[in-house]
């Protein structure tokens, strides 16, 4: 282990880098005995004998990072779950061997099963919030492990040990986060939490499962170069599930390809990006988010115009005072032309959601104005009437946003209420068409919420958004939390919808490479208040900000190969004086 770890750099920041290490690794022999192996696992569903995972095969050698890829459903999360024995109860595995440093997992029994979790393998989850207790301060939740697996260290020992992983992630005041509880921090430090209470005992192979989904781009790199730093230092394998290829593509030596189950293709992350032998594989890499031909300009007079837009939240109540309170919006201005998408970037906290919810009326602002084709709307007037009924707003989760109690054509009907002199009949005729403009047959109106997948849900939301026919759509990160096909199934959807029916659109979210195949404009926040704004093309190509710079470089770039697949790029970012 110490052989390998003295060889890795602090931080790889290319697949070729990672690549050409892991050769030279192999050419010593050092690959020769993987730290895990997985060999024909087939996992099946209760008594039903359904298979969700057919004999999927991989090995993880030491020091390694190796990338699990595939669609939603495809079992990449639950062939990694059963390394750990973390299946939910219908599903066992009727099949194949699991070997960790020399030990048939499949075969420990419970009390080593209990060393091995945590001590020997970490897991760290797509969403922190529901890994971390709520009700346990950080502190206490970090030395929980140490009291479990390292029994014979002092308290002040394990105190120690926490205060400097905690200052390794980043933490400003690692004492003070000691007595905080989880919800007092953003995500990305919450997953920087969890990584350090996985990476405290220094595991042997660590499974990270989504981890940085939802996040932006920025928290998304500093996460994973972390995960990257901390791994290479303590020489720690790493098994990473993740649907986000260029993800994988700069941070992994070699990648598993699965779909429905199987093991369709693997081998070095960059071979087979670059020469994909696969349909499947080569399927995935076409749905990655593309630029398009840019648009002509709108010149006409805009649909919505936002004035000088001011947001406050007031100061919390507590025991012994109030909180001194924020403004999350400074004089924001923008303007949104018929036809036109506009696209509201920036790292979390930057304001992007505020604004979208000020602008739909769900936040009072306090101060500035709204005008909605040329005049001002107040909530008590019919002018801000009739700009609700043409506002609508299609939120991140439709799971949180759609009523399960509701069935799709109840859902989608629902806008419907205040057209007069609509009949039951033209409203189910209109519910019917709009729902085979999202992509969904009719018979799909009398299911649940529960009954479908994330992709037909966020259809659902959609087709609810555009029933009335609305002139302008906000669109809070719609498309965050799906796979790659997925998204690029829904966005089709959402821009075919878009260019058919003419509504504006306000657009916001952190996934860049959404952002440059949709928008027509680009507005760039930070800290609540717009620091870049200009056409697309002008944004991406030549952005005048360094915070616009930044947010561009930490994406990895895939271009297109001489082989049918992609290949890693540095992007080059003009640097231009504001």
């Amino acid at each position: 282990m110490s052989l390998i770890l003295s060889e890795y750099s602090t931080l790889v920041d290319t697949q070729s880098a990672a690549s050409t290490e892991s050769a030279s690794l192999a050419q010593r022999g050092d690959l020769a005995k993987p730290i895990l192996s997985v060999d024909d696992l087939t996992l099946t569903i209760g008594a039903s004998g359904r298979e969700i995972v057919s004999g999927v095969s991989f090995d993880v050698a030491p020091g390694e990072i190796v990338g699990v890829v595939g669609e939603s459903g495809s079992g990449k999360t639950q062939a990694a779950r059963a390394i750990l024995r973390l299946n939910p109860e219908p599903v066992v595995r009727s099949a194949g061997r699991i070997v960790f440093a020399g030990e048939d997992m499949t075969r420990v029994d419970v009390k080593r099963l209990r060393e091995l979790r945590g001590g020997s393998i970490g897991m760290v989850f797509q969403e922190p919030m529901t890994s971390l207790n709520p009700s346990m301060t950080v502190g206490r939740q970090l030395g929980e492990a140490l009291r479990l697996h390292r029994r014979s260290w002092s308290g002040a020992e394990r105190r120690e040990r926490i205060l400097d992983m905690l200052h390794r992630i980043g933490m400003r005041d690692p004492r003070r986060a000691l007595d905080a509880w989880p919800h007092e921090f953003s995500g990305g430090m919450r997953q920087r939490i969890m990584l350090a209470s996985v990476m405290l005992l220094a595991p042997a192979l660590l499974i990270a499962d989504e981890p940085t989904t939802a996040l932006d781009a920025l928290v998304q790199r500093d996460v994973l170069e972390l995960l990257v730093s901390l791994t290479r230092e303590q020489g720690t394998a790493v098994l990473m599930i993740s649907h986000d290829l260029p993800m994988v593509a700069r941070y992994t030596e070699r990648m598993v390809v699965m779909e429905r189950g199987k093991v369709v293709e693997q081998g070095d992350t960059a071979q087979v990006l670059a020469a994909p032998r696969e349909a499947y594989t080569r399927r995935l890499l076409m749905a990655m988010p593309h630029r398009l031909p840019a648009r002509a300009p709108v010149t006409l007079a805009p649909v919505v115009d936002v004035r000088h837009l001011r947001v406050d939240y007031a100061g919390r109540r507590r025991l012994f005072g109030t909180t001194q309170g924020t403004r999350a919006l400074h004089d924001v201005c923008v303007q949104v032309r018929p036809g036109e998408v506009v696209a509201v970037v920036g790292a979390s906290g930057s304001g992007k959601t505020t604004l979208g919810r000020a602008i739909a009326g769900l936040l009072k602002p306090t101060g500035g104005e709204i005008l909605f084709n040329g005049r001002a709307i107040h909530r008590s007037d019919d002018a801000w009437r009739d700009y609700r009924l043409n506002c609508q707003m299609v939120f991140q989760d439709p799971s949180a946003s759609l009523n399960p109690r509701m069935t799709v054509a109840q859902l989608v009907g629902e806008g419907l209420r205040h057209v007069p002199g609509l009949s039951r009949a033209e409203v189910q005729a209109r519910v019917d068409e709009v729902l085979d403009e999202v992509g969904l047959e009719p018979a799909y109106g009398t299911r649940l919420p529960h009954e479908l997948s994330g992709g037909q849900r966020q259809r659902v939301a959609i087709a609810r958004a555009i029933v009335r026919r609305p002139s302008f759509v906000i669109a809070d990160e719609p498309v965050s939390a799906l796979d790659v096909t997925v998204r690029a199934q829904v966005l089709e959807v959402f821009a075919k919808l878009q260019r058919s029916h003419g509504f504006s659109c306000l657009f916001i979210s952190h996934d860049l490479g959404v952002v440059e195949q949709l928008a027509d404009r680009v507005i760039v926040m930070r800290d609540g208040a717009i620091v870049e704004a200009g056409t697309r093309d002008d944004v991406f190509d030549s952005p005048r900000h360094e915070y616009t710079r930044e947010l561009l470089r930490a994406i990895p770039m895939l271009t297109p190969s001489d082989q049918g697949g992609v290949m890693l790029r540095q992007r080059t970012v003009a640097t231009q004086t504001e």
